[in-house]
């Protein structure tokens, strides 16, 4: 490098950096009933005292120094984290309309540019949800017609765990391949075979998509957007996914708009949005356009597959390592339902495996931080004044892990659910899917599935590490906790 490059380099890096206190070091304006938190450094705030890989361990650890609702930067942004059930449950549900919206988080806007559901706001989420609600119950989502589906596709899974006769294999994909099919059924009314490569690619595409974001680097890009915008790394795969799944949805519902009947029955989500688009033409400014038609697509697409589809992996992974609790759920189903089929009325004479699936959820802490919140207006929380725009970081790990209301928080222990004559029993603090305004739409859809598939595997299979195998139970980095890769034996019963 000649002089010259040497000081038009150094002078570009100094020039970013004075621009980068000028912008992101100016002094705070607190209001005096603003949430407490730790002091901030310039330009990082308080970035440096995170665990990049599993950050909601600070957050969680920083209540204790400064309660359960304060507030700390990362990078640029202003955020206020809310810890424990009763914070929470106040925030989302009895506040349920201040704390409704989403703020613009640079990954997740690249990724849906404000449309569909998950990032949404304003009138847009509440159309997009609205549909999304009336789409599921018309397509038989909580009702017979879906359950025979869950069914069905258990029936598939057991064949495909089979061919492997005991041996070890790695579960991951056969796993997101069944939960998958359920989602694109009701998406697309298609069924893929296992090892189709188009449904391994979709795949690809949907948990890279929430592995990234939840990565240090995806973390730096949301923190700092217009200063790694232009360099090189993981981030930029963030788009790139987006794009292609996107391209593939696109090119679907193309199809589907060319063969639509508005006067047929509408077979799945799509058909019937395509109608609502025809229904809309005279304004084309409205909801039912293609961009949130693409959107909302995608957002179902990776939230259906990547929750429960990691659900359950965490639930072979746990009955390995307790093989007790794997026999008494086996002993459950064979006292209720024998060799015959699993399905949804069963669930109600079987307290200890319903108790065992609530733990599971519990447990694995499946999205520690929660999905963000914005506020949409000023609002006072037990006595602090959170403005409005403010970034609020609900935080499920603490609620799931709150001491008042489980025994034993880090332990997995299913009499979390239970009393003491072995019945079932419910527990307000048990949110794995959030709560209020933005909680899961898919609710319903997972423990569908979580109940059928749980008990179609443990009715077929004894889970068994294989030999030699440590069993980790510490999660990947990533938006979702996922377990970390490893095999396991599935020793048939029959």
């Amino acid at each position: 490098m000649c002089f010259t490059d040497l000081v038009t380099t150094v002078l570009s890096i100094v020039t970013c950096v004075l621009m980068a206190i000028v912008l992101y070091g100016r002094k705070r304006k607190v209001h005096p009933n603003y949430p407490p938190g730790p002091p901030r450094w310039p330009i990082i705030g308080n970035m440096h005292m995170l665990d990049v890989k599993r950050p909601y361990l600070t957050l969680h650890k920083l209540a204790d120094a400064y309660g359960p609702i304060y507030s700390l930067q990362l990078g640029t942004q202003e955020m206020v984290v809310l810890c424990g059930y009763e914070t929470v449950k106040k925030a989302l549900v009895n506040h349920a309309e201040e704390f409704r919206d989403r703020p613009n988080v640079r990954a997740f806007m690249d990724l849906t540019k404000g449309y569909g559901l998950a990032f949404s706001n304003g009138d847009n989420w509440k159309a997009m949800r609205r549909f999304t609600m009336t789409a599921f119950k018309d397509l038989g989502v909580g009702k017979r017609i879906l359950e025979d589906r869950i069914i069905e596709e258990g029936k598939n899974l057991v064949k495909a765990f089979k061919v492997y006769k005991g041996n070890p294999f790695e579960n991951k994909k056969i796993i997101n391949a069944a939960v998958a099919n359920i989602i694109v059924s009701i998406l697309l009314d298609h069924r893929f075979d296992y090892n189709d490569p188009k449904l391994h690619r979709l795949m690809v595409l949907a948990n890279g998509t929430f592995r990234l974001t939840g990565t240090p680097m995806g973390m730096l890009y949301s923190a700092f957007p217009s200063l790694l915008q232009w360099l090189p790394g993981s981030h930029k795969d963030i788009s790139a996914n987006a794009r292609e799944l996107h391209d593939f949805i696109r090119e679907t519902f193309t199809k589907q708009r060319n063969q639509l009947d508005v006067n047929d029955h509408q077979r799945n989500l799509i058909d019937i949005f395509l109608v609502k688009q025809k229904e809309e033409r005279p304004n084309p400014e409205l909801y039912f356009h293609d961009a949130n038609l693409t959107t909302l697509v995608a957002d179902l697409f990776i939230a259906g597959i990547e929750t429960t589809s990691a659900t359950l992996q965490w639930a072979i992974l746990l009955m390995m390592k307790y093989p007790e609790i794997q026999k008494n759920v086996q002993n459950e189903i064979e006292k209720v339902i024998g060799s015959g089929e699993p399905c949804l009325p069963h669930q109600k004479h079987m307290p200890y495996t319903n108790a065992v699936i609530h733990e599971i959820q519990r447990f694995v802490d499946l999205v520690p931080m929660g999905t963000p919140h914005c506020t949409n207006e000023d609002v006072t929380l037990k006595g602090f004044l959170i403005p409005k725009g403010t970034h609020i970081i609900p935080l499920l790990h603490s609620v799931l892990r709150d001491r008042k209301y489980f025994e034993k928080p880090d332990e997995f222990y299913p009499q979390h659910f239970l009393d003491s004559d072995g019945n079932f029993v419910k527990n307000e603090a048990f949110l794995p899917f959030s709560a209020g305004k933005r909680i899961c739409v898919g609710e319903n859809l997972a423990k569908m599935e979580l109940f059928l598939f749980f008990t179609t595997l443990l009715q077929n299979f004894t889970f068994q590490p294989p030999p030699g195998a440590t069993l980790d139970l510490t999660p990947a980095v990533g938006l979702t906790a996922h377990p970390l890769k490893h095999e396991i034996c599935a020793v048939s019963r029959s």
